[in-house]
């Protein structure tokens, strides 16, 4: 692992304990500060006073929050999607549409991962048609030619890997069919619906690379494959069909939910899981630094049981160089939760190169999100069942 490369030796010093998420000495406050987000070397700290109960912030380090039901409707095409977050590696846009495409679109710089927040639609690419629902993510391969019919509004989150590609994660010891089966990946297929689409119709295929866009134009449509065969594809998952890792005595990390890896970033789901049942052990996320990357979370249906006023349809921004976790009202059910699982579908980003913002994000953004920990300032560890008991 890469973790050889640290400095790297385990020590105790003070109240700890020997079991991170767990077992917390009493009347304290767990961080982890961090490598290689959550795979490398990494140390608890134990605090007094939570690591967020700041009173006031300033300068540009902050958490940020975006409201993407507030985005402008109504574009007919992906080239103008809003962009929200980027870097080297990653593009983040969104798109709201409710009217079929009447053009072809291929993305020349990398691969592009759609997720489909609201709405359904018909997909038509080189590999054929496949319906799409909310909740499906879809992979296109870089260069796809790909448009979209569909008769109600759209929204979509586009997270284009830039000069890269979408692989699966390695599963471990776990084995291949953890999480989700490969075998649960369908394709698209040249069916009646792909047939009933072809003709000599003039269409038009914009081309995006290196963010600038060309136009090329068919005197026919050019989805018009017979038959196709190979081990590259379009595929479609939806995120109904993941199956979480689980530990009833262990809050696990989010990178035991990662689904995809990219070139610089990875992309993890939070779908519905029980809660851990040991009365020791954390039933919330934990305090954390994750110094290495920054942290992007879009959050699309359920209850978020660690965040307070964030809504579906909204994305949360961590850049890396701050303690970040969860909210003060979540904070009182640390080790007991009124619900035996959580219930929240959520898509996270872990970027590795630091993002920008795009002028879209700006505008839909809620300037008080770094006050919503304000209350944090003066809270108090709740305690354990067992220490209740002593």
């Amino acid at each position: 692992m890469a973790s050889r490369r640290y400095i790297s030796a385990t020590r105790s010093e003070g109240k700890a304990s020997r079991q991170a998420h767990c077992d917390l000495p009493e009347g304290t406050f767990e961080r982890e500060l961090g490598k290689e987000g959550f795979f490398g070397p990494a140390t608890m700290m134990y605090h007094t006073h939570p690591p967020t109960g700041w009173t006031s912030w300033e300068g540009p380090l902050r958490p940020r929050a975006f409201d993407l039901n507030r985005v402008a409707t109504g574009s007919p095409s992906p080239k103008d999607a809003a962009l929200l977050l980027h870097s080297a590696d990653c593009r983040m846009r969104y798109w709201r549409t409710d009217s079929p495409m009447d053009h072809l679109m291929r993305n020349a710089d990398g691969d592009e991962l759609m997720f489909l927040h609201r709405g359904q639609a018909r997909l038509f690419c080189d590999y054929g048609h496949l319906e799409i629902f909310s909740g499906d993510y879809v992979v296109l391969p870089r260069s796809t030619m790909w448009r979209i019919e569909t008769e109600g509004p759209v929204d979509m989150l586009l997270i284009e890997c830039t000069g890269g590609s979408y692989c699966l994660p390695e599963k471990g010891m776990l084995g291949n069919h953890a999480i989700f089966d490969p075998g649960m990946l369908d394709a698209p297929r040249i069916d009646d619906a792909f047939e009933a689409q072809k003709g000599e119709t003039e269409t038009v295929v914009r081309i995006k690379q290196r963010n600038a866009f060309s136009t090329v134009t068919y005197p026919f449509n050019p989805l018009d494959a017979v038959g196709w065969q190979g081990n590259l594809s379009a595929v479609r998952l939806n995120v109904k069909d993941i199956r979480p890792v689980t530990s009833h005595r262990y809050h696990l990390p989010p990178s035991a939910h990662t689904t995809f890896v990219a070139n610089g970033f990875v992309v993890c789901t939070f779908v519905p899981r029980p809660f851990e049942t040991d009365p020791k052990a954390m039933k919330i996320p934990f305090f954390h630094n994750n110094d290495d990357y920054d942290e992007v979370i879009f959050y699309h249906d359920g209850d978020f049981f660690s965040r307070d006023n964030i809504d579906s349809g909204m994305v949360t921004w961590h850049p890396m160089g701050f303690t970040h976790g969860p909210h003060p009202k979540a904070l009182e059910r640390m080790f007991e939760q009124e619900k035996t699982m959580s219930d929240e579908y959520a898509v996270m980003v872990d970027a590795r190169r630091p993002l920008e913002a795009g002028e879209a994000a700006l505008a839909v953004e809620d300037p008080e999100y770094c006050k919503s920990w304000l209350a944090s300032a003066g809270a108090t560890p709740p305690r354990t069942p067992e220490a209740t008991d002593r």
